[in-house]
């Protein structure tokens, strides 16, 4: 049974005044895949995963994400899709030092209205999928690098995303939190079907993933 595609980009451009970054990008993330994406410093890898994750528009081009085309949606649209239909994991976990992990991982779903007994409980089933459930009092000051990564990667999933993007998810880990972390990844594909792009400069990680994307100088290298 093939897989139904969950983005679809057709064609994207992105320029800063005069310098072009990205120059015709095609890219179709189907259900359940895990994407790496790689190349070189300046070859337009992080500009591409912020067009994908709508946190920067294209100049021109298509992005449909779960059947919706990005560029119909208004400032306000974009915002409210993007807190039900997208997730985040960035390299430094950005977590709010003030509040506790769980409360953290909480706060999109309270953002975005939802039910607070049933967010709550999912809540509680992420951190046991993630094994950090005796940690979910704690503020990111008492956690340690991969404990707050994964208390990130809960934020991320707690409003049942189509797809979560990562930047560099495993930069600022040590090489065993970090081994840990792209095996959650790959865990939380076959338990929840959770689709992930990911930006890396992890050779292993890029190279485990079920395909790898390089960008060359604005392109996809074929």
């Amino acid at each position: 049974m093939s897989k139904s595609a969950v983005l679809s980009a057709t064609n994207i451009l992105k320029s800063y005044g005069d310098v072009k970054v990205l120059k015709g990008i095609n890219l179709t993330v189907y259900e359940k895949e895990i994407i790496s994406i790689v190349g070189a410093s300046g070859a337009g890898k992080s500009t591409l995963l912020h067009i994908l994750g709508t946190l920067e528009k294209q100049d021109s081009g298509s992005l449909i994400i779960n059947d919706s085309e990005i560029l119909n949606l208004s400032g306000e649209d974009i915002a409210t899709f993007r807190n039900s239909s997208i997730g985040f994991v960035f390299q430094f976990h950005n977590l709010l030092p003030e509040f506790t992990a769980f409360e953290n991982v909480m706060m999109p779903a309270l953002i975005g209205g939802k039910d607070t007994k049933e967010t709550n409980k999912y809540a509680n089933e992420l951190f046991n999928i993630l094994s950090i459930t005796n940690r979910k009092n704690h503020k990111p000051s008492q956690l340690s690098g991969g404990e707050q990564q994964r208390v990130a990667v809960a934020r991320a999933l707690i409003n049942k995303p189509k797809i979560i993007f990562a930047d560099e998810p495993s930069g600022n880990l040590d090489s065993s939190s970090a081994e840990d972390l792209h095996n959650l990844f790959f865990k939380l594909r076959d338990e929840l079907g959770q689709t992930f792009v990911i930006v890396t400069h992890n050779e292993h990680l890029a190279d485990i993933a079920d395909r790898k994307v390089v960008i060359h100088d604005g392109l996809i290298a074929m």
